[in-house]
């Protein structure tokens, strides 16, 4: 599996999401974003570390954070490694005495102990090309390599095609930070995904 790493560049919500936040992923050596939905406690996890604040007693990211330390393991990396269903999943990998072991997680807890462990977040490359957009300032010159900027507006014909066409505006209303938009568009694809 190839991956890409990625950074933090930051973190948003709106009302209209529920209480939902998303975080955005951007490649360290491109200019692709991938927005992930998470939970606001995960959110809360990550802007803390991020600005520097300690809570006054650990939060819970911060006591599975003690734990890897004090059994003698290290957190090699955290990898957003696949999408299934609008969901994503992830790895943490840990080594322990000498040993590569991975345990699956949620992205947002693994990036929230990523920050804390300061291990590098990667992102698969088929999630990548799957659910990550180009900013608009940067559409010009990406233009033909991004398989989500089309110049013709056709309509969708297949279910799948119709989901696609649905995840793609949902990144641009994420990304323009339109999040009432982003939540009607979510429901869109919930509803063409429980008909299956």
């Amino acid at each position: 599996m190839q991956k890409i790493q990625c950074e933090i560049l930051g973190l948003s919500t709106s009302p209209a999401t529920g209480g939902a936040y998303a975080i955005l992923l951007k490649e360290v050596n491109g200019v692709r974003r991938l927005p992930i939905i998470i939970g606001a406690f995960e959110a809360q996890a990550i802007a803390l570390e991020i600005e520097g604040i300690k809570p006054p007693r650990p939060l819970t990211h911060d006591l599975l954070k003690q734990l890897v330390d004090n059994l003698g393991a290290t957190v090699l990396e955290i990898i957003v490694d696949e999408l299934r269903e609008n969901t994503f999943y992830a790895k943490i990998i840990l080594d322990v005495s000498g040993l590569t072991n991975e345990i699956d997680a949620r992205p947002s807890d693994a990036i929230a102990l990523a920050v804390r462990a300061d291990a590098p977040i990667f992102v698969s490359d088929q999630v990548m090309d799957t659910a990550s957009f180009v900013p608009s300032d940067e559409n010009e010159t990406e233009q033909s390599s991004s398989p989500f900027i089309n110049s013709e507006e056709q309509k969708p014909t297949t279910k799948e095609a119709q989901l696609a066409a649905l995840q793609d505006k949902l990144r641009e209303a994420l990304e323009r930070e339109e999040y009432e938009r982003a939540a009607k568009l979510r429901d869109d694809i919930k509803r063409i995904t429980s008909n299956n």
